[in-house]
């Protein structure tokens, strides 16, 4: 149930990041959020006192590779790959992280590819598809380089998530995630900084609602969701804990039918049992074989 929380988290997250883009600059409002997040991330790690002295170079160049593939170039790839691209196309390859982490876990970590599993990604795109097309107006657009940027942030993100899986063995959570998002929000902070060397006060500071809307989404939808998601990696792994990404957009058109009285139909409803039952089958665990099979 809690990731199934942050994944209706990351639903409302949406609305929340694309009104923000109408405030701040794509690259100022990365780092802004990222530096919330980092900054939650580290009062806990003090707070718990889950520091790593004895940590290997070997650990230490994964989680710089893994911060600067989930938090880095993720960020970058979707706000870019969003602008010149539709809702609908991002909506549907987002989509597409369950079955590119299920591969990566097939070809990284030997897990098996099963009928079921294959029979639960399928079911879940299914639902997702069915969610997003169903909205008025809805299309698919010829591929162009936003969808290319997006497809790229899939598999950055995906794969990040694979090199979480395998820090997990020997670090906690916790520490993984405040290394991730420490490597990731330097690099946003220095690409803000380049990008705007003059920064006018009265953009930073537009007045209390964005800086509340900040605040959510640093705090609850980047610190804390990511640092459940990390923890579910490291639990189920990360072909299993990808199949709830399927929740995010669903969570979206919810949310928009109660805050902005979008009208819901059959579609969505249909939709939203194949993302249950994709969910169900994604993530359950083959029944064992008796030793007398």
């Amino acid at each position: 149930m809690t990731l199934i929380a942050a994944m209706a988290i990351w639903g409302l997250n949406v609305a929340v990041v694309k009104q923000l883009t109408h405030t701040f600059d794509t690259s100022m409002l990365a780092a802004l959020r990222m530096v919330v997040a980092l900054l939650v991330l580290s009062a806990i790690v003090l707070w718990k006192r889950c520091v790593v002295r004895d940590m290997s170079w070997k650990q230490m160049r994964t989680l710089l590779v893994a911060g600067v593939l989930m938090v880095y170039l993720n960020q970058l790839l979707f706000a870019e790959g969003l602008q010149r691209s539709t809702a609908t196309n991002g909506a549907l390859i987002m989509a597409l992280s369950p079955l590119v982490s299920a591969v990566l876990a097939a070809l990284m970590f030997r897990e098996t590819l099963s009928l079921q599993r294959l029979l639960g990604v399928a079911l879940g795109f299914c639902g997702v598809a069915a969610v997003v097309l169903s909205h008025p107006g809805a299309g698919l657009s010829h591929a162009s380089t936003g969808d290319l940027m997006l497809v790229a942030g899939v598999v950055s993100f995906a794969t990040g998530g694979a090199l979480v899986q395998r820090l997990a063995r020997c670090l906690h959570p916790l520490t993984i995630s405040w290394a991730i998002y420490l490597v990731g929000t330097a690099m946003l902070v220095v690409q803000a900084a380049v990008g705007s060397p003059s920064i006018d006060m009265g953009v930073l500071f537009p007045g209390w609602w964005p800086w509340a809307l900040i605040l959510f989404s640093g705090v609850m939808a980047t610190a804390l969701s990511n640092l459940l998601w990390n923890k579910a990696i490291a639990t189920i792994g990360v072909a299993r804990t990808a199949v709830f990404l399927y929740w995010v957009p669903v969570f979206g058109v919810l949310f928009a039918a109660i805050l902005l009285d979008e009208r819901l139909t059959a579609w969505h409803l249909a939709g939203f049992a194949a993302v249950m039952a994709g969910t169900f089958l994604g993530t359950r665990q083959p029944a064992s074989r008796s030793p007398d099979s």
